[in-house]
């Protein structure tokens, strides 16, 4: 087995929200690492994925909001500093791979299914080693994590929606031995 681990200069974990009902904070995780084990990462048959992301990495553009995220109103880092991913089984099907696994955010640990497109393999020029690229967009209700916290809004709605809309864009090359 291979293990091939994300390239931190060339992947992005990326996230928006509807603020106010009516425009969106856009913001991502700086520090984080996906790895996937296995024998062939383009057929992905046997693989193991893992993810960690480290949630005090948050950055929106405003250090107020982003404090007011580590909080105990959101991911309460200072109890979970980490959301972390470990696949329960992974099928592949042309170029989209369903992975589904256990997602555990601020405490809480949910079972949920991904899918992924693999955009190809190719050749770093820099290095010489072979590279491969995914991407994924998806949406997470964070209040299944108990990522509650809100604000009433005097037009009847709230201050920050349920629904988290999420970009991964992952290029992984195989881990240095040693």
């Amino acid at each position: 087995m291979t293990v091939y681990v994300s390239d931190a200069v060339h992947s992005e974990v990326a996230f928006q929200i509807k603020h106010m009902m009516v425009s969106k904070v856009k913001g991502e995780f700086e520090d984080f690492t996906f790895e996937v084990d296995t024998n062939d990462l383009e057929n992905f048959s046997d693989a193991k994925v893992t993810a960690e992301i480290d949630v005090s990495s948050i950055n929106t553009g405003q250090e107020d909001r982003d404090n007011h995220l580590r909080s105990a109103d959101f991911f309460d880092t200072e109890n979970n500093p980490k959301i972390t991913f470990t696949s329960n089984s992974v099928e592949r099907s042309g170029s989209t791979i369903k992975v589904t696994g256990d997602v555990t955010m601020a405490g809480v640990t949910k079972e949920k299914t991904f899918e992924l497109v693999y955009n190809g393999k190719g050749v770093s020029p820099m290095s010489g080693e072979e590279v491969y690229g995914f991407e994924s967009e998806f949406t997470i209700d964070r209040e299944e994590f108990g990522l509650t916290w809100n604000a009433q809004l005097e037009t009847g709605g709230v201050l920050v929606s349920k629904d988290v809309k999420a970009n991964l864009e992952l290029q992984f090359g195989a881990k240095a031995e040693g």
